[in-house]
């Protein structure tokens, strides 16, 4: 069968969600003949959530150039649990059956349509050959064409990459001029790497480029609302759970049943963060060690938590402390800090931002136990910085959510 016109038809998105809604709401009307006002209302509420996850989902999916279909579940999932939750507040009347086959039938849609649409999606460049062009070809949905001199604008079927900073001739020059003139999307080549890899190029980093690592101070304030009314929220579900927590570990080893440490937040002001011990208690005057090398410490209720990210919850009250952020770099103890800044390029520009619970370095890359592993922490911790948005910070909670829920991933 060839799929090829489909394919064509549903790389328009506005076609494809057009499409989408009919199919949606078809089948519902199959299923749910019978129209009291309780399915209409929810016929409603399911092509308004079908329409929500339509925006929201390339949005989230935009970072690292990641496969879209992983992220359909989650973002589907959690627009129809927010509808019903919003629509139980309000006492609308509507059909749960309608709201759940709507989503499950949305979901179908979505991933089957990312499956057909999975070639148009990919990102086609055509390269000037003076970079490394190996070096994009990494991921599945970038392919890149090296041009043949001499160069001509017909060859150009997609976007243009090419490293700005290294010499070109007068006829590349032109060449990219005329690209520009012609609408053709122009890449700098270490824009497109960065894109990824998840992470900013320190060794080429320019005082200079600092400048763009600044965050927008308007998202910043709605990031500690958010944030804060998120926590708030979740209190009913945390709080007994921390109490639950503190009863084991109380029950299992001596000892008090949170840990408080002393760590580096925002603008290299130390602070206290709370944690739920998870190892024994250590000797007095013994050197600071990285988590990973004092795993003979940890004990059996510390390896649960640990792994599900239990005894992070306590810094839910750094956060609305304002100590914290629930997403942000991970906080250092001073000693490591004073270290790495003499050890790490722009070690320090990480502490622009508040410290976070979770993060894009935890969530992409893990834990980092020495100084190399560090210097790559700081890659990641500067992309996130660059790109700091209300979209990568659900990015960011997906992934920390399937780690908590799976044990897995990267943490």
């Amino acid at each position: 069968m060839n799929i090829k016109p489909i394919q064509k038809l549903l790389s328009n998105s506005y076609i494809c969600h057009l499409i989408g809604i009919f199919f949606v709401l078809s089948i519902l009307n199959v299923l749910f003949p019978f129209k009291p006002e309780t399915v209409v209302n929810s016929f409603w509420i399911t092509s308004g959530c079908y329409l929500i996850s339509a925006i929201v989902l390339p949005k989230i999916s935009a970072y690292l150039l990641v496969e879209r279909k992983y992220y359909i579940l989650p973002v589907v999932t959690t627009v129809f649990v927010v509808a019903m939750s919003l629509i139980f507040l309000t006492r609308v009347d509507y059909s749960r059956s309608v709201l759940i086959y709507g989503g499950v039938i949305s979901f179908c849609w979505f991933y089957i349509t990312s499956l057909i649409r999975q070639e148009s999606q990919r990102l086609v460049l055509f390269a000037i050959p003076n970079f490394d062009i190996k070096s994009l070809n990494q991921k599945g949905r970038v392919r890149v064409i090296e041009l043949k001199q001499p160069f001509n604008i017909t060859d150009v079927k997609g976007s243009l990459v090419v490293d700005l900073h290294r010499n070109l001739t007068p006829e590349s020059e032109k060449f990219i001029a005329d690209c520009s003139l012609a609408n053709i999307s122009v890449f700098h080549a270490k824009s497109i790497k960065e894109m990824l890899e998840g992470k900013v190029q320190t060794e080429h980093l320019s005082e200079n480029a600092i400048g763009t690592l600044l965050p927008n101070p308007l998202y910043m304030t709605f990031k500690r609302v958010w944030e804060s009314l998120v926590i708030i929220a979740s209190f009913p579900i945390t709080l007994p759970i921390m109490v639950i927590t503190a009863i084991l570990i109380k029950l299992e080893n001596p000892g008090p049943a949170m840990f408080i440490q002393e760590r580096v937040g925002q603008g290299g002001k130390v602070f206290r963060i709370y944690k739920f011990r998870s190892m024994t208690i250590k000797a007095v005057g013994a050197e600071d060690k990285f988590a990973t090398q004092e795993q003979a410490r940890v004990t059996k209720v510390g390896k649960v938590i640990r792994k599900v990210r239990i005894d992070e919850l306590p810094q839910f009250f750094n956060v609305l402390k304002g100590d914290m952020s629930l997403i942000g770099p991970r906080p250092e103890q001073d000693s490591f800090v004073k270290q790495f800044e003499k050890e790490i390029p722009f070690y320090g520009y990480r502490h622009m931002v508040k410290p976070g619970i979770t993060g894009w370095a935890q969530v992409v890359q893990g834990y980092a136990d020495d100084t190399e592993s560090t210097t790559v922490k700081v890659a990641y911790d500067l992309y996130y910085i660059k790109h700091l948005s209300f979209w990568l910070d659900i990015n960011i909670v997906f992934k920390t959510i399937r780690t908590m829920l799976t044990g897995f991933g990267a943490k």
